[in-house]
């Protein structure tokens, strides 16, 4: 196996990348996370090329999904490769299967988490500044697309940033096709994960159909395109966020328990301005930041032309109300602490008319569930009120055990 002797073009597209985006500086610790196949591999080698002229540090750390049984070569060979040039490797284990039931979340989605986990934990173990992944272009534009599809706003539109936090993304500039052609040339090999040729996962049925469709019958050049498009929107996007910037200095105010918005200088900052002000400040009042979506930003937005004292509840227990010339936004009763308990109802109650046609089997028989419980509904004299549960709460069940 060779290294990349002299530079070609794509090696020194990549290595222009880098400078443009001031990813590497020298003396840097970087983990770099290479499985094996072709993008990650080209990654390790341009990074191993570059650290000549500009030294830095690399830890290389591999992820074993433990899904398919040949995983275990992947490992090898990427150990094998560390040490032909002595570099430290780090494999990480996890049973991505088990946790992807546990998170009842795709594949995908939790092969993704336990991967970027893993790469922070080791950067901080090992006090490495950044994080390197091999992202590239083609990665970028199914991105894009797969944000479109889904529905998103300018943010998933940009795409994937060149960095993000600690992560870097060298490879964005080239393309899959520029990735296997350098290796190709350097004789270099790699490995070949079967599961990229199956259809299970999105990603690779836009892979396998969407795209090559689009390729032939309207534009070869559609992931040039899509990358194109992404970095403008990100460059709007990075000027919205300024212009936001500035109007929040000029009418929100912050409070212990949320933000109090002025309504007559937010009314007089452009539409596109007032959804963006309003969605950055939601996301502010949320546990995570996630799962505030437009729906609940114009539901926001009405309170500012309403005539009356109207109130809205949204996700996360976060309430707007409108109080003459104002408008606030503050925490409710949800508490990040129980934000995890929400995928299991703490109970639930169910009229006699409902009981019958959901909770019985074929037999008529009454379905157990783990987490309901019964209550008369005959003796309940006034309307119930729900809340979470509470220091202090305890139910006494008939059995007296409790359970």
């Amino acid at each position: 196996m060779k290294c990349f002797i002299k530079k070609n073009n794509i090696v020194k597209k990549i290595h222009s990348y880098i400078d443009q985006q001031h990813m590497i500086s020298p003396g840097d610790k970087i983990v770099v996370g290479v499985s094996g196949g072709a993008d990650s591999v080209c990654l390790f080698f341009a990074l191993l090329e570059y650290a000549k002229v500009h030294p830095f540090e690399m830890v290389v750390v591999h992820v074993n999904h433990q899904i398919r049984l040949e995983a275990g070569e992947d490992a090898a060979f990427v150990e094998n490769l560390c040490h032909r040039y002595g570099l430290p490797f780090v494999c990480v284990e996890e049973d991505v299967a088990s946790l992807g039931k546990t998170l009842k979340c795709s594949l995908e989605d939790a092969g993704r988490r336990v991967r970027y986990e893993a790469f922070q934990r080791i950067a901080r173990e090992y006090g490495a500044e950044k994080i390197a992944v091999a992202h590239h272009k083609d990665d970028q534009g199914e991105t894009i697309l797969l944000h479109l599809f889904r529905g998103s706003g300018l943010r998933g539109l940009g795409g994937m940033k060149p960095q993000s936090g600690n992560l870097i993304r060298p490879l964005l500039c080239v393309t899959r096709e520029e990735i296997e052609e350098i290796l190709r040339q350097r004789g270099i090999s790699w490995m070949i994960d079967a599961s990229n040729a199956e259809d299970s996962y999105t990603r690779n049925r836009l892979r396998h159909h969407i795209l090559p469709y689009v390729k032939e019958q309207i534009s070869p050049k559609v992931v040039d395109h899509l990358c194109s498009m992404g970095d403008m929107v990100s460059e709007v996007e990075d000027y919205l966020k300024q212009q936001v910037t500035r109007a929040r200095e000029t009418c929100v105010k912050k409070k212990a328990s949320g933000f109090q918005i002025a309504q007559a200088s937010f009314l007089s900052f452009h539409p596109v301005l007032q959804k963006a002000l309003l969605l950055e400040l939601l996301e502010e009042l949320s546990p995570t930041g996630k799962d505030i979506t437009r729906v609940h930003v114009l539901q926001t937005l009405s309170l500012f032309t309403k005539q009356e004292n109207p109130q809205i509840s949204l996700p996360f227990g976060i309430l707007g109300r409108k109080e003459y010339d104002r408008v606030i936004l503050e925490k409710g009763i949800f508490r990040e602490s129980i934000a995890k308990d929400l995928g299991e109802p703490v109970f639930e109650i169910f009229s006699k008319e409902k009981e019958g046609k959901i909770l019985k089997d074929g037999e008529g028989k009454i379905l157990e569930k783990k987490y309901t419980k019964w209550l008369d509904y005959d003796k309940i004299k006034e309307l119930p009120r729900l809340r979470f549960r509470e220091t202090g709460d305890y139910l006494t069940l008939s059995d007296g055990k409790g359970g």
